[in-house]
This record gives structure tokens, C-alpha cells and sequence, in this order.
């Protein structure tokens, strides 16, 4: 078969953009297809100036293809549906694949407003070969687990769902060479997330699919059953990935790595022999848990290459982390924490705001610790609901949203200040929303650089003090879309507390956010509306 494999755009934009998160799915899938001695060519529309539909005409025009493969979050809606009605226009008349959790996750509602051919629903490693291979054949579709499609008749047909692929070892590693991995790379700015590095190369990898937990708000709480890869396989992949791309940093994807703590130690012992085998400072970074972090892991990990300790926090509120389903305490929050500040490593997590067991009491609970004990470096935020979620089910139920498609379509990728709760009052929901707001402007550091050097195209060279130890640290390769207006989340290089470096006109809009939340939320609107029809 011949495949065009399109990797979506992950910005709204017409123009070249380096700033997302390498597609591994995708890589993932573009490796199984050519082992299977399919032909694939990825058109990846991130690469490419030009309108979506343009783009797809030329990349048909050069080939006679039999299907057009894509898949993307919820969020990607509108451009999934930009590639699909280009392919549909074409007169070569490709058949449509789509995967990803856009399709997984309302699988009715998206294949009926989207009209692919096929929807994979789950992993397709194994889904999208089986497929092919049956219709290849003529098979009988019916006996493709985790498909969907329509019949001769018209009826939509929902197969059995997939099995999860339990050896992951037998997955061969993602092709991210196809997808123009070593132009992303070449590509990169300064890196917030490894230390700032001026110049990072990062590898993306996953080391598990599924996680352990059902946390109530992440589209996971479906039920993924959790499988890990063993260390042999993973080093196998990093060492490659060394050799072929001259990384300097690993981005580690998994919800949770450190669930099983001998095998956390045995990676950060491999990974140091890693780095000292090829000579390299390699800077990593993973998710943890507060419920089995200590001093030892902390000082492990530092050891061996990870500044920065991200955890999943959410709340401080004992009822709210029940109800969200997320197995920690408050306790052990607060230990985490603690062990992070007195290790000197930088601290990434988030609390968020609105769960259905939220109430005006359990929202103080947590903003009131946050302000006395986190320095400004977990965020705040409020929880969005998620296709496939069980915060999204809840908001369906109770005609919370009462347009999947339009709230899907429009407003899933802007924050949504809805009231999910059961006790709280839209009006008490206003004023956590203005506390929450005040909190960010009182309580985040912001520092305005003390030099500013342009040194090629949107790059710039910053000069900053840190506010926390006063450090004078210069940051290269920084990218700047607009110099009248920006805003970086960086760790300073010495102590690993993170700030934000902003010009006035930033700093004066967190200073008046919830005054201009009107203005802004409108302004935003439009900007979309506009950007999409570009698309």
C-alpha cells in the first residue's frame, strides 16, 4: 500500500513553526507501516509555509496514494478536518485513516462530523496493519478489533475494542526520521524544561503506555491498562537516538515513572554510564509521585541528569483529591515539596481548580498553602474537561456543555472557567476565578531582563538577575515572536527556581489580568476564527 502519513499542524498558523511536541504516535506508527513494507511518505505541514489544502494537493499530485493517514488530541479538531476535506477534494480519491484520542475518545460524534473512512480507536500499532492487510484482501472488517467505519449499507460499525499490546519490546522504535525529526531538532530554542539549555537537542520517548492511576480529569481515566518497556530496550532506543541525532536531552512522556523505584534507580544508574560513555551531559526529565518521593530519589535523580522534580499536585484538599480519585495526601504534598526546595532542584506541577467536590472552603485550603509554601513555582489553573474524561462525562450528564461538537470545536483549546461543582454557586465560582488570578500576579516571580540582544531572525540574547538568588545569568537562542510583548518560564541556572521574564507590557498585563480577561477572552476569539479559516 501507499500511505501519505500527514502530521497535523500544532499551531494555528500558515508559516514554518518548531514549537511542538514531536509527534512520537505518529513516529510510532510510520515505523510498523514501513516493517510491514508499506510505502510511506510523511508530509509533515509543520515543515511547510503554505495553505493546509495546497500543501496536501501538492504532496497528492507527486504520487498516487491509497490512503492519507493522520490523528491529534481533542484540540486538533479543526485541522484534522482541514486535511480531511483537502484529501476528499483530491481526484485520486485516497481512503481517510484517522487515530489518535480526537477519534478515540468521542468516537460518534467526531467520525460522523470529521467523515474519515476508518477511525482507529486506541493504539493502532497493531489495529492500522490488520486493517490494511484486510482490505487488502477484501477481508471481512468485522474481525478488526478497535476499528470503526460505515457499511455498504451506511450503518456506522463499532468492532471489539482492542486489546493494549502487553510485550512492548516487540514495537519497533518510533521513525521519527521520516517525520523530519533532524529539522526539528536543528530548529530548537532555549529550553525551559532542561535547565535552559541554550542550544537543546531533545528526544522525546516513551517508556510505558497507560498509567496506574484513574484520575478523574485526564482523558486516561477510560481505562489504559499500564505496561512498562524494559530498561534493555529502552537503552537500546537512547543509544540510537544518541548516535543518529546528537541529543543532549531526554524528554521521558509517561504519566508516571517512578511508580516502580528499583527500576527508577537502575535507569539513573544506566543513564549516567550513559552519558559518561559518550561523553555528554545529558539533561532529562520525568513525572513523578508524592507518594513514595525522598530525599534519596531526589538526590539520585539530580545526580544523574534531572533539575528540574515535576509532579502531579492538583489540589491540597483531602475531599478534592478523593473525588478526583488521585491516591496522595496533602502530607505527602507538602513533604514533596519540602524535599524538592532543601535538594535544590526547580519544582513543576500545578494545582487545579474546580473539581466536583470543590467547594469555597476546599479552594481556600489549597490557595492558602500555595501562597505560604510554593514560592510561585506550582501553577495554578483550573480544570478543563477532556473528551473521554470522567470530568467531561460529568459536564455531559449535567448539561454543563451542551454542545460537544461547538465546545470541541471552539473552545477546548482556551481555559474554561466552568462550573463543574456540585456546592458552588457561579457567582462563587467568579470570585475563585479573581483569587486565583490575584494569587498569579501577587505571588508568581516576574523579572524584567536588564539587556536585550537580537542575534538572528526571532532569537534573542537575554540578560536577567535571578529574583530568588540573585544570580546574573544570560540566556542565548531565546525565541521572541514579539519584542513589544513576551513572556519566558525559565529555571535560573544556579539555584533551579523558576521565573518568568516578561518586558512592561507583559508584567502590566498579569498586573491587570482579570481587568482585561474580557478584552482578552474576545480578543482571542476572533483570533482564532480568523486564524482557522486561514488554515
Amino acid at each position: 500500500m501507499k500511505i501519505l502519513l500527514i502530521i497535523p499542524r500544532y499551531n494555528l498558523t500558515n508559516k514554518i513553526s518548531y514549537e511542538y511536541a514531536f509527534p512520537i504516535g505518529l513516529g510510532y506508527i510510520s515505523s510498523v507501516l514501513k516493517k510491514e513494507g508499506h510505502y510511506v511518505t510523511c508530509l509533515n505541514l509543520n515543515h511547510l509555509n503554505g495553505a493546509v489544502e495546497h500543501l496536501i494537493n501538492q504532496a497528492l499530485n507527486e504520487k498516487d496514494y491509497d490512503f492519507v493517514c493522520t490523528g491529534h488530541m481533542g484540540i486538533g479538531y479543526e485541522i484534522i478536518g482541514k486535511i480531511i476535506i483537502a484529501a476528499r477534494k483530491h481526484n485520486s480519491m485516497p481512503k481517510i485513516i484517522i487515530g489518535g484520542a480526537l477519534i478515540t475518545s468521542e468516537s460518534e460524534l467526531m467520525f460522523n462530523s470529521l467523515k474519515p473512512d476508518f477511525g482507529i480507536l486506541g493504539e493502532g500499532d497493531i489495529t492500522l496493519i490488520e486493517l490494511l492487510n484486510c482490505l487488502e484482501k477484501a477481508g471481512d472488517l468485522k474481525k478488526i478489533d478497535g476499528i470503526c467505519y460505515r457499511d455498504k449499507e451506511g450503518k456506522l460499525i463499532f468492532t471489539k475494542k482492542r486489546a493494549p499490546i502487553m510485550n512492548l519490546d516487540s514495537i519497533p522504535f518510533p521513525d521519527l526520521e521520516g517525520l523530519g525529526f533532524e529539522e526539528y531538532l536543528k530548529n530548537q530554542n532555549n529550553d525551559a524544561g532542561f535547565q535552559a539549555l541554550d542550544y537543546p537537542r531533545p528526544y522525546t520517548i516513551l517508556c510505558s503506555r497507560g498509567c496506574p492511576y484513574q484520575c478523574t480529569f485526564c482523558y486516561h481515566s477510560i481505562g489504559i491498562k499500564y505496561r512498562m518497556r524494559s530498561l534493555d530496550n529502552i537503552f537500546k532506543e537512547i543509544e540510537e537516538a544518541i548516535k543518529k541525532y546528537d541529543i543532549n536531552a531526554l524528554i521521558i512522556l509517561d504519566d508516571l515513572f517512578s511508580i516502580d523505584e528499583r527500576r527508577l534507580y537502575d535507569f539513573c544508574k544506566r543513564i549516567k554510564k550513559i552519558s559518561e560513555k559518550y561523553k555528554i551531559d545529558l539533561k532529562w526529565g520525568c513525572q513523578l509521585s508524592v507518594n513514595n518521593v525522598s530525599e534519596k530519589m531526589l538526590r539520585i535523580l539530580k545526580d544523574s541528569g534531572v533539575n528540574v522534580a515535576s509532579f502531579g499536585f492538583e489540589s491540597f484538599s483531602p475531599i478534592v483529591l478523593k473525588s478526583m480519585k488521585k491516591p496522595i495526601t496533602p502530607e505527602q504534598i507538602e513533604k514533596a515539596v519540602k524535599l524538592v526546595f532543601e535538594v535544590g532542584m526547580g519544582l513543576q506541577g500545578s494545582f487545579i481548580f474546580g473539581d466536583t467536590a470543590e467547594t469555597k472552603e476546599t479552594a481556600k485550603e489549597t490557595l492558602d498553602w500555595w501562597k505560604k509554601n510554593c514560592k510561585g513555582q506550582i501553577k495554578l489553573g483550573f480544570i478543563q474537561p477532556y473528551p473521554g474524561s470522567e470530568i467531561w462525562n460529568h459536564c455531559i450528564k449535567k448539561g454543563i456543555i451542551q454542545d460537544k461538537l461547538d465546545f470541541i470545536k471552539n473552545r477546548i483549546s482556551h481555559t474554561n472557567w466552568l462550573n463543574m461543582t456540585d456546592k458552588m454557586t457561579n457567582e462563587e465560582i467568579l470570585q475563585l476565578k479573581k483569587d486565583i488570578l490575584n494569587a498569579r500576579r501577587d505571588y508568581y516571580p516576574y523579572v524584567i531582563p536588564s539587556k536585550i540582544k537580537r542575534t538572528f531572525n526571532n532569537r534573542y540574547e537575554v540578560a536577567v538577575k535571578c529574583p530568588f538568588c540573585k544570580e546574573k545569568i544570560n540566556y542565548k537562542n531565546c525565541l521572541i515572536e514579539n519584542r513589544i510583548r513576551f513572556n519566558i518560564w525559565t529555571p535560573c541556572r544556579k539555584c533551579n527556581m523558576r521565573f518568568f521574564i516578561v518586558n512592561r507590557l507583559s508584567k502590566f498585563e498579569s498586573d491587570f489580568y482579570q481587568q482585561l480577561d474580557f478584552l482578552r477572552r474576545n480578543y482571542l476569539y476572533l483570533r482564532d476564527r480568523i486564524l482557522k479559516k486561514r488554515l
